[in-house]
């Protein structure tokens, strides 16, 4: 329907599409795309931000948050033969020349699908900072809420499944930034535990009943709403209207993993990170866009090598039955699948046989959706303290994440307090991972 208005009025010369796309995002969302209109100046202030873009490799993402700083040099970038290696040992994987932990052994078999980046670095050493750069590409500030990923890919094109939401988070990390200064119908459905499904989510009244209710409803708000035209009031009633279409949804089996094979089920791992996985496929495969699942536990100050094991055998599990699973479904092409954390960990280890704070230098992983697989991308020194090859920014990251997507890099949107924002700052796509 929009697309057919917008080339209804292009064709009169009523409008252009720039236009039409600024005073659609000024009407519906409460924000605003950047116009010609406005003086260098405005342009000036993002034209370091990337003009690539290319057709879109990977349609959907599931993004798999390691919270509370994972080690890079117990997990992705794993050193051998000098002192801050610990006894973490490096193994071969199913690409020549790809080498990871040993505690990821089902991971190593799947790596022939991914691109290892380990060249990240950040500046945000604490944990609230660096998970809201990680998931933003902004610095933390007390004016103004950035939007995560999943927020923008709905902004700019939407979902694939009408009645489902497209932008789920399974976990319980409340620090989650969401949908930003985007309205609130950006924000992602919260999942916090994926075997519970969705709870009282069934209408137990009688359509007819439930219909007149509703009708009820919107008599007693429609003067609130005519008084006070507000987005936040509008966003109110479209989440009403959403919380229908999904309570009426065919579709809400997706969140019922029950339906899945029991062996399948524990492949995944029986914690909730690994039902998270599969949940994530489940979703991903009915048209939701991008679902994040969350696994913490990697604060790892204390008894490093007790701990990293443990979560890597959960990590494991889930993320190498996903990607086999992905794959042999055909939808790993489609689907991108990021593994990241807001820091790295320290090379030297502390008195507690821990690993503090390191975000200098650390890890992420992606599989599928285009990228190259079995290859390494950019490289720290023996020891794991600095980076040496190919430096990547978190902005640089969220970027490429971006590019998979086809999303625009230099589209500038403003917030409702007139800012300027793009949606991975200025950050560089790493164009030399994708296949």
């Amino acid at each position: 329907m929009k697309q057919e208005l917008a080339t209804k009025l292009v064709r009169s010369g009523e409008i252009t599409r720039r236009d039409f796309a600024a005073k659609t995002a000024s009407s519906l969302l409460g924000v605003g795309l950047l116009g010609q209109s406005l003086t260098s100046k405005s342009f000036a202030a993002f034209e370091g931000s990337s003009k690539l873009k290319q057709a879109a490799t990977a349609k959907n993402v599931i993004y798999l948050y390691m919270s509370g700083g994972q080690s890079h040099m117990d997990t992705w970038d794993p050193k051998e033969g000098v002192e801050t290696a610990g006894p973490t040992k490096p193994i071969k994987t199913s690409a020549d020349g790809v080498r990871i932990s040993e505690y990821l052994p089902l991971t190593a078999q799947q790596m022939h699908h991914g691109t290892v980046i380990n060249s990240l670095s950040s500046t945000q050493g604490a944990h609230e900072q660096g998970n809201y750069m990680m998931h933003t590409s902004y610095e933390m500030r007390g004016t103004i809420r950035h939007p995560a990923m999943g927020a923008w890919l709905n902004v700019f094109q939407g979902g694939g499944n009408s009645t489902l939401p497209n932008f789920v988070f399974v976990g319980n990390d409340s620090r989650h930034p969401g949908a930003g200064f985007f309205p609130a119908a950006q924000a992602p459905l919260f999942v916090s535990n994926p075997e519970n499904g969705l709870k009282n989510i069934k209408n137990g009244s009688p359509e007819e009943k439930f219909q007149a209710r509703m009708k009820l409803a919107d008599e007693l708000d429609k003067d609130f709403r005519t008084t006070f035209p507000h987005r936040n009031v509008k966003a109110y009633a479209d989440m009403y209207d959403d919380a229908i279409a999904m309570m009426k949804s065919e579709d809400l089996k997706a969140f019922d993993l029950s339906e899945e094979p029991g062996e399948l089920r524990a492949a995944y791992g029986k914690e909730a990170f690994g039902q998270g996985c599969l949940l994530a496929r489940r979703l991903v495969e009915r048209g939701v866009r991008f679902v994040e699942v969350s696994l913490g536990g990697w604060d790892t100050h204390n008894a490093n090598f007790v701990a990293v094991p443990d979560r890597c055998e959960t990590l494991d599990k889930g993320l190498a039955t996903l990607i086999s699973d992905l794959h042999n479904r055909g939808l790993l092409e489609e689907t991108l699948v990021v593994v990241t954390s807001e820091f790295g960990r320290t090379p030297d280890i502390n008195q507690n046989a821990g690993r503090d704070h390191y975000p200098k230098a650390f890890s992420g992983v992606m599989f599928g959706g285009g990228v190259k697989g079995g290859f390494t991308y950019g490289k720290t020194d023996k020891e794991g303290r600095e980076v040496v090859e190919n430096k990547v920014k978190i902005m640089d990251f969220n970027a490429s994440i971006a590019y998979a997507l086809g999303l625009p890099l230099d589209q500038v949107i403003y917030s409702p307090s007139k800012r300027p924002f793009t949606i991975a700052d200025k950050g560089q796509p790493l164009t030399g991972i994708f296949a």
